[in-house]
């Protein structure tokens, strides 16, 4: 049964805590990461990443298309497929190699360019600008439910 979870992330420490979450509760499975630019999903996946144990700087894969990770044994591939014209494209970079890879974390930002290439999410986050921009909203979409009871411990009121 799937749910949705909304949260209000005031600041970059609201999004740091929810990155916590998420590491804690989510490691293996697909990830959309949804919004327009600037809405906050790199910076997500920044937190998330780190939280899994990442050192240093996280780039955007906006060029590469792909960044992989191994943390802790772990094998972590962050997609940006904003810069795709057509989801072929993933096919002949050889998506398949990375899509098989065991117990494995796929995040992917403008997952709606990967078309049939890339599989569904497990859990899907919108995060939406509030009209002054100071603030966002992510909505959390799953089917997961040793996320959504830590969801509904660290935000009793999701």
């Amino acid at each position: 049964m799937s749910y949705s979870f909304n949260i209000t992330l005031n600041n970059e420490d609201d999004t740091q805590a929810l990155a916590q979450v998420l590491a804690q509760s989510f490691n293996t499975g697909v990830v959309y990461l949804i919004g327009d630019l600037g809405a906050g999903k790199t910076t997500l996946t920044r937190y998330y990443l780190q939280n899994l144990g990442h050192q240093g700087a996280v780039k955007s894969p906006t060029y590469t298309i792909v960044e992989p990770y191994n943390l802790k044994g772990q094998d972590i591939f962050h997609f940006d497929l904003y810069r795709l014209n057509d989801p072929y494209e993933l096919e002949l970079m050889g998506i398949r190699d990375y899509l098989e890879t065991p117990n494995a974390l796929f995040l992917f930002e403008w997952p709606s360019k990967g078309g049939e290439e890339i599989p569904q999410a497990d859990l899907i986050i919108e995060i939406l600008k509030s009209e002054d921009e100071l603030t966002r909203t992510a909505t959390l979409t799953s089917n997961n439910e040793i996320l959504k009871q830590a969801l509904e411990s660290h935000y009793p009121h999701g």
